[in-house]
């Protein structure tokens, strides 16, 4: 069955970790509103949802795709990028245990699981301020035995791998190329955002449908035209933390 662990939005969110965003006023109460049409969304779409209590004293921590990684024979708790973040490691983990075995990385590893891309047996991670070369190695090393090929991937001008490109299908890579070196991805079909939405490659499959926020209707469209379903979502607040639609769920078959 689907399964899409998320957490709750943490009252203390305007607080969060920042890299590329000027900080704004988040309006909790909205923010709230838009994790919980998330959730409706993906239950909609046939996901048995997992929401876990907020963790106030974390402001990040509704963001459950850095700490954490569920493959289809293992899970991995990754060493956050940012010390703030990695108190969110273990209730997360608590969660995941009754679906897969769990693997923890260790210093000097860093490695977010924003930075992550998987497209079948192959996994693309981004060498970003969050996610370092040894953490590519360690998760490289760590998975070998389960058939997984670990490939390290260049950004530029953003926060994670996933901010710039996303599996939206069957070897079909959404992607903004100003951000990311598509090198690596040579054996898929790439399709651009929109010129003028450089942020709108952040999206989420779910069975055939591919989530993304309303922020990109341009590029939405451009996919419709492409023949895919797309949902789209009002994530206004929760986008001023530098989110995107992949961080607020693990999916995962269980």
């Amino acid at each position: 069955m689907l399964t899409a662990i998320t957490r709750a939005v943490s009252s203390s969110l305007a607080s969060c970790e920042l890299s590329w965003l000027p900080r704004e006023p988040i309006d909790i109460a909205k923010a709230i509103a838009e994790h919980h049409a998330y959730e409706r969304c993906l239950a909609g779409l046939g996901a048995r949802v997992i929401s876990l209590p907020a963790l106030d004293t974390h402001p990040d921590a509704v963001f459950v795709e850095d700490p954490a990684m569920v493959l289809d024979e293992v899970a991995v708790i990754t060493t956050m990028g940012v010390e703030s973040r990695r108190g969110e490691r273990e209730t997360l983990a608590a969660a995941i245990a009754p679906f897969r075995p769990l693997i923890y990385m260790r210093d000097p590893a860093k490695l977010e699981g924003g930075d992550v891309m998987r497209v079948g047996r192959h996994l693309f991670a981004g060498l970003s301020a969050r996610t370092n070369e040894a953490g590519v190695a360690q998760l490289a090393a760590e998975l070998a035995r389960f058939g997984y090929e670990v490939h390290a991937v260049e950004l530029r001008d953003c926060l994670h791998l996933k901010s710039a490109c996303c599996c939206i299908g069957d070897g079909v890579v959404l992607v903004n190329r100003a951000w990311v070196d598509t090198s690596a991805f040579d054996r898929y079909r790439l399709i651009d955002v929109a010129p003028d939405e450089p942020g709108a490659a952040n999206a989420l499959r779910v069975g055939d449908t591919i989530v993304m926020p309303n922020a990109f209707p341009a590029t939405a469209d451009l996919l419709r035209r492409e023949g895919f379903s797309v949902a789209t979502l009002d994530m206004a607040e929760l986008m001023k933390a530098e989110s995107g639609v992949t961080c607020s769920s693990l999916l995962f078959d269980a």
